[in-house]
Order: C-alpha cells, then sequence, then structure tokens
C-alpha cells in the first residue's frame, strides 16, 4: 500500500505544469500551406469583385473607336462624360431616380418600422393574417405582378408619375423591411415600453422617443435596402414612365442601346455616374449593416 506524505503532496502542487513541445501546433492557428490557401482564395475573391466595375470605369474613358477593345490607356478621354451631361437628358433622369428612390427610402423607413413595431408589440386581429401576407408578397417574382400593378396604378392615374414608382417600390422593400424590423424589435426589452408608458409617454411617443433610437442598425438596413431597390429597378421603371422627361436612370439607360447597336462609351460614363449615389449611402449605413440585419435574423 502507497502512501503520499504531506510533503511529497505539497512537492507535486508546487511542481510547474508539463510545457507542450517547442514544436507543437498551437491550438487555432493555421499552418503556412492553408494560410497561403486562404489568401489566395481572398485574392481572387477580390479581383472577380472588382474586375467588372474596373473594365466599366476604363471603358468610360475610352474613345468611341477603342470601346470594344483592350486598349484601355489609348487616348484617354472625358469626352463620353462631356457629351453625357451635355448632349443626353441623363441629369433629369438623374434627378427623377434622385426623387423616387428618397421618397421610397424616408417612407419605406417610417412604414416598415410603424409595421414591424406594432406586429412586435401589440396583439390584434389579424396579426397573423398580416404577417403571414407580408410573407407571401416576397414570393412573387416581378414579372408575374407588372401587369396588375400596372392596371391599379393605370386606374388611380398614377402611371408616368414618381408617386406610383414610389407607390411600387413600397410594394417591395416595405414587406421585407417590416419582417426584419419585427425581428429587431424583439431583441428590444419590454421594459423600456413599460418605463415610457410609466412617465406618461403615448404608445407612438415610446415608440419614437424610446425604441426608434435604439434601433438604429435595423433603421439603416430598412434605408439601404429602400434606397437600392428604388435606385436600381429596371422593369417597373421602364413599363410604367414614358417621355424623356420623365424617365429614371434605368429607363434612360436603354436609349443608348437599340436594333443597330449600343452605344458603350456614354452608357458606361452613365454607369459610373449611376453608382456614385449608392457608393456613398453603403458608406454612411456600412458599420449598422451586419449588425441590424443579424439582429432582425435573430427573432422571427
Amino acid at each position: 500500500m502507497t502512501t503520499t506524505t504531506p510533503a511529497a503532496t505539497a512537492a507535486t502542487a508546487e511542481a510547474p505544469a508539463a510545457k507542450a513541445p517547442a514544436n507543437a501546433p498551437r491550438r487555432g492557428r493555421r499552418s503556412p500551406l492553408s494560410s497561403t490557401a486562404l489568401h489566395l482564395a481572398l485574392i481572387a475573391a477580390s479581383v472577380i469583385a472588382v474586375f467588372p466595375v474596373l473594365w466599366v470605369l476604363l471603358t468610360s474613358l475610352k474613345p468611341a473607336k477603342f470601346a470594344t477593345t483592350t486598349d484601355f490607356f489609348k487616348q484617354t478621354t472625358f469626352e463620353n462624360y462631356t457629351n453625357l451631361l451635355n448632349d443626353t437628358p441623363f441629369l433629369t433622369w438623374f434627378g427623377n431616380s434622385l426623387l423616387v428612390a428618397a421618397l421610397t427610402t424616408v417612407l419605406g423607413v417610417f412604414v416598415s418600422s410603424t409595421t414591424g413595431y406594432a406586429v412586435s408589440r401589440f396583439r390584434f386581429p389579424g396579426k397573423r393574417g398580416l404577417m403571414w401576407t407580408l410573407l407571401i408578397t416576397q414570393m412573387f417574382p416581378v414579372a408575374v405582378l407588372i401587369v396588375p400593378i400596372y392596371n391599379i396604378m393605370a386606374s388611380m392615374g398614377l402611371l408616368n408619375s414618381p408617386t406610383g414608382l414610389v407607390v411600387t417600390y413600397l410594394t417591395i422593400a416595405v414587406p421585407f423591411c417590416a419582417w426584419m424590423m419585427k425581428g429587431f424589435f424583439d431583441t428590444i426589452p419590454r421594459e423600456i415600453d413599460e418605463s415610457g408608458y410609466v412617465d406618461g409617454l403615448t404608445p407612438f411617443g415610446t415608440f419614437w422617443r424610446l425604441i426608434l433610437p435604439l434601433a438604429k442598425p435595423g433603421i439603416a438596413v430598412t434605408a439601404f435596402y429602400s434606397f437600392i431597390t428604388a435606385w436600381s429597378e429596371v422593369a417597373y421603371a421602364s413599363a410604367f414612365m414614358v417621355g424623356d422627361e420623365n424617365l429614371t436612370l434605368a429607363g434612360g439607360l436603354q436609349k443608348f442601346v437599340n436594333q443597330y447597336g449600343a452605344q458603350w462609351g456614354p452608357m458606361s460614363a452613365a454607369s459610373v455616374l449611376i453608382a456614385i449615389p449608392a457608393a456613398l449611402v453603403f458608406l454612411v449605413a456600412q458599420r449598422h449593416l451586419v449588425t441590424g440585419m443579424s439582429a432582425g435574423a435573430v427573432k422571427g
């Protein structure tokens, strides 16, 4: 029978832990081969993502005779931009698109936020039906909805007007954003609402003064999605708007392509200018995008 003396026990306790071999791989540390493969994959993905944008940018700086060639730095010129701004109604199209996108963004954020808050906090008849309606409306492709929406807008006298486009884009943006905002509001403790009621605030006052400031990430995602929906949509804008003075950028770009050919220079220059507002909106909202989308996906 082996006995352990107190001295031996103390010596064992004070003995330093056995060190791992110096050449043992650390947990979580990539090997040189996997690290190299990861960096090569990231570089390849970056090149694939940047290549089309860079191609359009360089094409916009080439004369018409080199538009379809790879001579990107031969006779570089800004003629495409000057012709686009001076000889076409591009600024009119740009203004129409900016107006429609701004109205869609503001109304989309307001309607989606109030709808998401109401569904998240209150119980009312038809709540489940409303949620199913918001979900089902996202399942229909644009091609199926153009004709019925066109007939509705025609009966209301909203064809060929920015108001009709704004209403149409809200039917796209609000269902998705309302679902997302509901999930985001579900993550905000209800005790905050109760504290607002104790202080004498109405339900809308509680929403506006207490809850909405906490929902900035969700609002950023809603605003970005609503803006991009209105800014880049083509099918509805082409079907509902006619006349150079009423066209948005989506319809205006089609003027550069006809049955006889395409004006690649002005069209690529227009594409570069069109991308600038979308990039600016993304830069403003980017720090909230990941937080808002992940929070909105926690609870549905």
